[in-house]
């Protein structure tokens, strides 16, 4: 049976009721996304949203809509992160009970964010499924109401209002870029910009090791992922919903997939260039118009949907952007064990330019022989040049390298 899309009017009428309520995120001008990614590129900022995200919108027109005696049952949901806290704030503006179900291992920001809002936070399995069926099996035995994350018609319109928001800000805009978790958002973008400005180009971006959109559309219904395995737990999802894959079969143009190499890539750009803050889901729509930007009609709209990120995630995410861009490099090689020979090596990088960031010694090994020692440094570069720059001067100088 064919499912209902959202319409414009639903959407508007969303708007409305989201006024002073969802802020008006900017958009931003960046020559250096635009540089990066060969084509005029926009970042719209929504990870500086309430809550940090665009869950807000969706949650409070889904909650704000309900009958009274439904809020009076309060409001349950699932999520691993993002979806928690629009419910949560969103519960608490309307005077709603609410409680949220979360992985034991969501970051620890959104756990308390969530809890800050007033929730009550119930920590359960290790994946978003895992506190999604907790989370069902606790709404039935307590006649609560399950506001789902992504898959329902008054959600999907609150998710909406950012497409018309978007279209008052950049009114010739080309294409739109939407990262993809379970399709709330990108569902409700693409029926406000179709509606609106048919020939806007919508792409949507998933995560390489959680690609269940792209996996659902080769099969014509949802499809369930055996597994993933992605940095971008936000848009970690492994069955994407009946209701936002029918408006991504009706109105998105393609869906693409990015590495999380390629999402730590753009993490660091917005950090460094557009001094944004975004957590990886955030960032994959940036990472897929740096990785094909010349081919979209332009100018480029990328939708940084979250900011929520741990720190400690966040700096070992920059350290491997780093090392994608070669700014980041870890070099083995073997000296003679006797004194002055480290100083001699860590002399010799100091010459070529590499800052030393760590050191460790080993003395056993296979490959070693009695009056060896391998070293492995961990070193800041200036990029990929500067790598095989360095390199050669060990090598010339008599240190193997690996």
């Amino acid at each position: 049976m064919s499912q209902r899309l959202v319409g414009i009017d639903a959407i508007t009428a969303a708007a409305g009721r989201l006024a002073g309520i969802a802020q008006r995120t900017p958009v931003e001008t960046s020559r250096a996304m635009s540089a990066a990614a060969g084509v005029r590129t926009l970042l719209k900022c929504e990870h500086l949203q309430r809550t940090g995200s665009f869950k807000i919108r969706g949650a409070y027109n889904r909650i704000v809509l309900m009958a009274p005696e439904e809020k009076a049952r309060g409001v349950v949901c699932a999520s691993a992160g993002n979806h928690a806290q629009g419910v949560a704030l969103s519960a608490q503006l309307l005077g709603v009970r609410a409680r949220v179900f979360m992985p034991a291992g969501a970051p620890l920001p959104k756990v308390e964010a969530t809890r800050g809002y007033g929730a009550e936070v119930v920590l359960v399995g290790d994946t978003f499924d895992d506190a999604f069926e907790a989370a069902e099996k606790w709404t039935a035995e307590h006649d609560a109401v399950f506001v789902h994350p992504f898959d329902h018609l008054d959600l999907i319109a609150g998710q909406g209002t950012l497409g018309l928001e978007l279209l008052e800000q950049v009114p010739d805009v080309g294409t739109v870029v939407v990262p993809i978790g379970g399709g709330g958002l990108i569902a409700g973008v693409a029926a406000a910009l179709k509606a609106r400005r048919p020939q806007v180009r919508v792409l949507g971006v998933e995560a390489a090791g959680a690609a269940s959109v792209i996996a659902s559309l080769e099969h014509g219904t949802p499809a369930t992922l055996e597994s993933m395995s992605t940095i971008a737990d936000g848009i970690a999802v492994k069955t994407p919903g009946a209701l936002t894959l029918a408006h991504i079969q009706a109105l998105v143009d393609d869906v693409v997939t990015v590495t999380d190499e390629a999402i730590a890539r753009a993490v660091l750009l917005l950090v460094e260039r557009a001094k944004q803050v975004v957590e990886p889901s955030g960032a994959a729509g940036l990472a897929a118009v740096l990785q094909a930007g010349a081919d979209l009609p332009e100018p480029v709209v990328a939708v940084l949907c979250g900011g929520n990120v741990d720190p400690l995630l966040l700096a070992r995410i920059i350290q491997s952007g780093m090392y994608e861009e070669g700014r980041y490099a870890v070099l083995r090689t073997t000296l003679q064990d006797r004194p002055g020979a480290l100083s001699a090596l860590l002399a010799l990088l100091a010459d070529v330019g590499a800052n030393i960031v760590a050191v460790e010694h080993h003395r056993l090994g296979t490959r070693l022989g009695v009056l060896e020692v391998e070293v492995q440094l961990e070193v800041e570069t200036r990029g990929a040049a500067h790598v095989d720059e360095v390199t050669a001067a060990l090598r010339s100088h008599g240190y193997p390298t690996g």
